[in-house]
């Protein structure tokens, strides 16, 4: 498979996951609608599928959401199966994915960092 066709389907499977958890086809009351995917990385062979789940709200209500997904994986398998049909449906393992609480903070260092230069160059 080329690497074009890769990216297509990680990038389908996002949409897909992602629209079931908008519109709350996933019954399970652990699961935020604030939780998003944020990327997808299959195997070689398309056998299996990392599925990086992010949220903006705390790490407690992450974990609760990747576990909701995770005990829902057969279901969603199902219903990417009905979408892409394709003649194997990679299995999904979905994972916590923190870069993007990662990058606030490393931006806020940043910002802070910057600030205190500007405050002593102005005493100078």
């Amino acid at each position: 498979m080329s690497e074009f066709s890769k990216k297509r389907l990680e990038n389908r499977i996002i949409e897909i996951i992602s629209t079931l958890i908008l519109q709350g086809q996933i019954k399970n009351p652990n699961l935020s609608t604030l939780t998003s995917i944020t990327d997808v990385e299959l195997s070689s062979d398309n056998s299996h599928a990392t599925v990086y789940v992010s949220s903006v709200l705390g790490d407690a209500s992450l974990e609760k959401s990747v576990k909701a997904l995770q005990s829902a994986s057969a279901f969603i398998q199902s219903r990417i199966a009905q979408n892409l049909k394709t003649r194997n449906t990679p299995v999904l393992v979905f994972k916590t994915d923190r870069s993007f609480r990662e990058g606030e903070r490393i931006n806020g260092l940043i910002s802070e960092a910057m600030k205190d230069i500007k405050d002593d160059g102005c005493e100078d």
